[in-house]
């Protein structure tokens, strides 16, 4: 049987790469995305009775993904990139079909001269993700505390100190005039360690790149601690 799957929303992210974006939710906690319902969707009725939930599913499209296909092992970040395990033992994007969960906390409902969006945080997702579906999170269904995580067990966090050069520290005080969270998005985000995972731990020479929001940022590892070097405004050629 096929199945047409038309997306409801788009969502709004500072995440413009997969290089930065979180491997799960909750692990950029103050980080804020913005759900936009298409027009034949945007319809105050559809969300009514949701401001009464904390928390919400998203079901969405890895879109970067469709038509890449799939293999039946792949191999986690978690497990050092190194060791596979069956793709249904994962949260790859590399699926059948291409759809992910996330749960994120509902921070706001705006409705705006027929517009309606959702202010959400905690999201793991890149800007652009097609939403498929949105769920009230249950918490006497679905938290379930006596789960058993496998390989993934033990709950990821911070990895790196993140420090700001001179010029950086200059650069964040000017830019946070217009974006005041700017400083919380690039520690939160940097401190996960985005690099490959054969990298991550050790130091290395490479200075990186990758645009957060409207900035390209400019870092590298040393001593265990990730040294923001330049923080620049993008271009369009970005």
């Amino acid at each position: 049987m096929n199945a047409s799957l038309e997306p409801i929303a788009i969502l709004d992210s500072p995440f413009k790469e997969k290089f930065v974006t979180p491997r799960q939710p909750g692990l950029t906690p103050s980080v804020r995305a913005r759900i936009v319902f298409y027009p034949d969707f945007a319809t105050p009725e559809a969300v009514r009775g949701l401001e009464g939930f904390s928390h919400l599913w998203l079901i969405f499209l890895f879109h970067q993904n469709r038509g890449k296909g799939w293999k039946p092992t792949v191999r986690p970040p978690r497990l050092g990139g190194n060791k596979r395990v069956g793709v249904y033992a994962s949260r790859s994007p590399f699926r059948p079909n291409p759809i992910g969960l996330s749960a994120v906390k509902l921070l706001a409902i705006n409705t705006d001269q027929g517009d309606i969006s959702l202010e959400v945080q905690g999201a793991d997702l890149i800007d652009g993700t097609p939403i498929l579906d949105i769920k009230p999170y249950i918490p006497y269904s679905d938290s379930l505390p006596e789960a058993i995580g496998g390989f993934a067990e033990e709950i990821p966090g911070p990895t790196l100190q993140v420090e700001f050069s001179d010029l950086a520290r200059e650069q964040i005080v000017l830019l946070q005039k217009e974006s005041p969270e700017l400083e919380t998005l690039i520690r939160e985000t940097l401190a996960l360690d985005p690099r490959p995972a054969y990298r991550q731990g050790k130091d290395d020479s490479q200075e990186y790149g990758v645009l957060l929001d409207r900035y390209n940022i400019r870092w590298k590892v040393q001593a265990g601690r990730l040294m923001v070097l330049e923080i620049m405004m993008a271009t369009e050629d970005s």
